[in-house]
């Protein structure tokens, strides 16, 4: 597998070697000790797959308390995926970082516990997987705003499809800093 460092301490994209012929492919899409081998050490406790249309944007979510780690791919169609920097003691705090993901790429990327994350579908469709390290916390849920100026994330859409939660969601200044993940990677 290749593995590409990104400008956010943790933060990987994870090209897999895939071996295909006429018939189709095979590729290993999670090894632990391969994975252990470039610094992610981690269980996944939960698998999540979610299926959006095209300009469908879903993020950044993050959890407080019980961040989660995330291991990110897309079975059909593409996506645009975005990781930032929430870590308010972090150099990056607030920085963000993108790949795009397909079912043609078979790229994964990994964000680490203390990031935001979000995406937007660039295709007709995506089917998107996600592992998580920890479990969903419905009283931790939280999310801050996908177009923060502070952030300022260069989404490949103007206009998302939003779900009201993202629509109504904090500009990142205005999260009290308890509300934030003290973690580091």
């Amino acid at each position: 597998m290749k593995v590409t460092k990104t400008s956010l301490e943790g933060v990987l994209v994870i090209d897999p070697v895939v071996h295909g012929d006429d018939r189709g492919f095979f590729f290993e899409s999670f090894h632990q000790a391969k994975f252990a081998d470039i610094g992610i050490d981690a269980s996944f406790v939960q698998t999540n797959i979610s299926r959006s249309t095209r300009g469908v944007l879903r993020g950044l979510h993050y959890q407080q308390p019980h961040p989660q780690g995330k291991l990110v791919t897309v079975l059909e169609g593409e996506v645009y995926d975005v990781a930032v920097d929430i870590r308010p003691a972090s150099e990056t705090f607030g920085k963000w970082v993108a790949a795009m993901l397909s079912s043609v790429n078979k790229r994964h990327f990994w964000i680490p516990p203390g990031y935001a994350h979000g995406f937007c579908v660039v295709s007709d469709a995506a089917t998107f997987m996600y592992q998580c390290t920890t479990l969903y916390d419905p009283a931790a849920d939280a999310a801050i705003r996908w177009d923060d100026p502070a952030i300022g994330i260069d989404w490949p859409i103007s206009e998302p499809l939003l779900s009201r939660k993202d629509m109504d969601a904090p500009l990142l200044a205005d999260i009290p800093r308890e509300r934030l993940p003290n973690v580091s990677t």
